[in-house]
């Protein structure tokens, strides 16, 4: 396990957090610079999370005899059941309080393409986002999933051309032949590569442990963030993102044990999906009884951690056990799952 990706995958989370947030409750018009910086490059953290994912993906099924159906059905039991529960609530939520919230609309056909990862127009006009709207990421996330599985057919030397070549293919000549969605041609899609070459140099020794040249990197990619915008995301925050993740994993022996960055880490995809249900009962209540809203997130900040923990624990951590259990071991053999994050 990496502890450093595990902090990292917490800090993403917080900062993804934070930009909504602004959106929720100021619409993204923001002051000072820490709101600015929030509004312009908040969003940064999902880049983070592609690279972290493309590494993660790469390192746990290196070297292992995985059937593409098994490494699917992993990838499914550990994302649907938590982002499913959600749906579901944002979408009772936007059933009986869709008055209060004119930007946002629910329909039954969108609702279920969410439910699948099937990219769609939002009822509310806004854009290709489903009910949940943060899951529009997880539609990238299960697209390579599907691509990935697609490497265990073939001997584990190809494996790293062959995903980039369907990435490639898929994302340049199918979207363009208007046989896949114009979604998937977004060159965010890129940022797993970025996360595989990470893991490629990690599995061949060439990360090395260090301070000073780490710092610099992390340093270099917090500049290039703050100065560059998104106009060309897979250069201007795509490559700084690989150079966080990877300054952090050489950066590993300062936070290697520390449980509590593992329990920040497990529970950052509940984060994910929590805070948005968390940030709209709190504009609720800084509308209707005019509190501040810094008060509010204040407020909203230890909540969003508990519901994630809890969340980890009964969602993600205990139904994933029993759900692989259920679905793939024999009735008189116990199993063994990891349960650390990490290993998705």
């Amino acid at each position: 396990m990496l502890y450093s990706l595990q902090a990292l995958r917490a800090l993403a989370a917080w900062v993804v957090v934070c930009h909504h947030f602004m959106q929720i409750f100021f619409d993204f018009h923001a002051s000072g610079p820490v709101g600015r910086f929030l509004v312009e490059r908040g969003a940064v953290g999902v880049d983070v999370f592609f690279v972290i994912s493309g590494l993660v993906i790469y390192l746990s099924t290196r070297d292992k005899d995985i059937a593409p159906r098994r490494f699917l059905l992993n990838r499914a039991l550990r994302i649907v059941p938590a982002y499913w529960f959600y749906t579901a609530l944002m979408g009772l939520l936007l059933l009986t309080a869709r008055q209060w919230m004119p930007h946002q609309a629910i329909e039954l056909e969108h609702f279920l393409l969410s439910l699948l990862f099937i990219p769609a127009e939002n009822p509310g006009g806004y854009g290709q986002y489903p009910t949940l709207n943060v899951g529009w990421t997880l539609n990238y996330e299960m697209f390579f999933y599907l691509l990935f599985s697609l490497v265990f057919l073939v001997r584990q030397q190809r494996q790293v051309l062959v995903v980039t070549g369907l990435l490639l293919i898929v994302s340049e000549v199918f979207t363009r032949a208007g046989l896949l969605d114009h979604f998937y041609r977004n060159n965010i899609v890129y940022e797993f590569l970025l996360g595989i070459g990470i893991g490629v140099l990690y599995r061949r020794g060439w990360v090395a442990q260090g301070l000073w040249l780490p710092v610099a990197m992390l340093v270099t990619a917090a500049l290039a963030i703050l100065y560059l915008d998104a106009s060309r995301r897979l250069l201007h925050w795509g490559v700084p993102s690989a150079l966080i993740v990877l300054a952090c994993v050489s950066l590993e022996r300062y936070f290697s044990g520390n449980r509590v960055l593992k329990a920040l880490g497990d529970c950052s995809y509940s984060v994910y999906l929590v805070h948005v249900l968390v940030l709209y009962g709190g504009w609720f209540a800084s509308e209707r009884f005019h509190l501040s809203p810094y008060a509010v997130f204040a407020g909203c900040i230890p909540l969003i951690a508990a519901l994630s923990w809890v969340s980890y624990l009964l969602l993600e951590k205990r139904l994933y056990r029993r759900l692989s259990g259920w679905l793939s071991a024999p009735a008189s053999t116990p199993v063994v799952v990891p349960l650390s994050r990490q290993n998705y």
